[in-house]
């Protein structure tokens, strides 16, 4: 049986170590069975992949790639939580897009987002979403992640 890790190095994806927390917060919290994940910046080795808005600056492709950093860092950050290996499943995903005026191509970039984790739990990757489009995010990043994932088999 492969784990999480493998499974995303299959998708050619790499899990980071956790983040390190930029404020008064933990990264990930444990509720019964279920694990909230802080928001998660594109972090990168420490930097953020891009700053900016998309559809100004930032291109739907750059902000996917964004969002796919989001995401492992999301995991990242619920592997402090929990043994990503005991998730039975991926039950929500809240992804927010910085947004220039008139884009409306949110769920393009949450998407790329989504099919990591579908990458590391198959069907039970899947989850409900939301995919919002704002003004401004933390440190000008164009996109911020977090996830709600359930433990037990």
């Amino acid at each position: 049986m492969s784990t999480v890790v493998d499974r995303l190095a299959a998708a050619g994806l790499t899990l980071p170590g956790p983040p390190n927390v930029l404020g008064a917060y933990l990264p990930a919290v444990r509720s019964g069975g279920l694990v909230f994940t802080a928001g998660q910046l594109p972090m990168r080795d420490g930097e953020l992949v891009a700053t900016g808005s998309v559809g100004a600056g930032v291109s739907v492709e750059v902000a996917g790639e964004c969002a796919r950093a989001c995401v492992l860092n999301a995991l990242a950050a619920a592997s402090v939580a929990c043994d990503l290996d005991d998730v039975s499943r991926a039950v929500k995903l809240v992804g927010y897009v910085a947004s220039a005026p008139g884009f409306t191509e949110q769920p393009s970039v949450v998407d790329c987002a989504s099919d990591v984790l579908i990458a590391a739990y198959g069907e039970a990757g899947r989850h409900a979403r939301e995919a919002v489009g704002v003004t401004e995010l933390p440190r000008r990043a164009p996109v911020e992640i977090s996830i709600v994932l359930e433990v037990g088999r």
